[in-house]
């Protein structure tokens, strides 16, 4: 009788429900759908919702209102709103991507591209003071261009808007996020000539944080969490991009699968993602030198304030 109550008990049990706020819906982020496909939330008591909130800002007013447990979100973000000292600041506690995500495309093929090839040209850029805005930024200052002087620098579009003004407008090259980039290839639209990724190195540009008091009263959950995030990475890692694409095509369903592999597989070919949730300091530290070229970087980012690492080397030691 001991033995059939306590396996009712187990079997009512409810889960902790989360909410994610993901900044925009990309294949960038493969990991988290991942975790959400293959069952690691649940297998570690967690039922959680994800909702689309479409650009930084928003993001960050969605976590910090409460309006979600958890934001996936660039971590430059943390940095503008500890700038604003709040009273219950935002915490990075498990990186998901490393790298930039996006890549230089070009309306007409470049076989001997150079990146003196811009001066000059209308360039379709992002929304100032972000992440891929601030990295294309330092790239261009890394070959001797200011993006400022040297382009007809262009950012007066809205970011879910940026496709299909290159494509109906004069900009000779823009900065897009994978799929866009694959698909526009296949359809003639642009052209692939570089990528941001590989040309600004390591940094921590999509990021699990949450408020400082949801880490101090949730830390089992938080903990939870992460090892499911890690999970991911480490599947991620093991999988080839067909199979990947496989797992997250529900998440892009107006994506073909080829297209989703060929992005995947664009990612992991430059070490996009993180193969696990800890963010180093060097990396905070080159996320702070783009953000001060840019001059966007609040007088403190103080990394043992701003990144929690316990709890990603908790799981890892596990």
């Amino acid at each position: 009788m001991t033995a059939l109550f306590i396996l009712a008990s187990c079997q009512t049990q409810e889960n902790t429900s989360i909410t994610i706020a993901e900044v925009t819906r990309s294949i960038f982020y493969a990991p988290q759908y991942v975790a959400l496909e293959k069952g690691f939330f649940e297998e570690e008591g967690l039922d959680v919702e994800l909702q689309t909130t479409w650009g930084g800002d928003k993001t960050m007013t969605t976590l910090l209102s409460g309006g979600a447990d958890v934001a996936l979100v660039g971590s430059e973000t943390s940095v503008y709103v500890y700038g604003q000292n709040p009273k219950d600041f935002a915490v990075n506690f498990a990186q998901v991507t490393q790298t930039d995500g996006t890549f230089l495309v070009a309306k007409e093929e470049k076989p001997n591209f150079s990146w003196d090839d811009l001066k000059n040209s209308t360039f379709l850029g992002q929304r100032k003071g972000g992440m891929p805005q601030m990295v294309g930024e330092y790239v261009l200052k890394q070959h001797n261009i200011d993006p400022h002087q040297d382009l007809d620098l262009r950012q007066n579009i809205d970011f879910a808007n940026i496709p299909g003004a290159f494509v109906s407008g004069d900009a000779e090259y823009v900065q897009l996020f994978e799929p866009t980039a694959s698909v526009f290839e296949k359809e003639g639209k642009g052209h692939v000539i570089a990528s941001f990724g590989e040309q600004s190195g390591k940094v921590p540009y999509t990021v699990f944080m949450a408020k400082e008091s949801f880490l101090e009263d949730n830390s089992a959950h938080a903990e939870a969490f992460t090892r499911a995030v890690y999970k991911a990475q480490q599947w991620v890692e093991e999988n080839s991009p067909e199979e990947i694409a496989k797992v997250i095509q529900p998440y892009f369903e107006d994506t073909e699968l080829d297209m989703i592999a060929s992005s995947v597989e664009r990612y992991k070919k430059q070490g996009s993602f993180a193969t696990d949730p800890i963010l180093d300091e060097e990396e905070w530290d080159n996320l702070k030198a783009i953000m001060d070229e840019a001059g966007e970087l609040p007088e403190e980012a103080p990394y043992d304030v701003l990144v929690n690492t316990e709890i990603a080397k908790e799981v890892m030691d596990d």
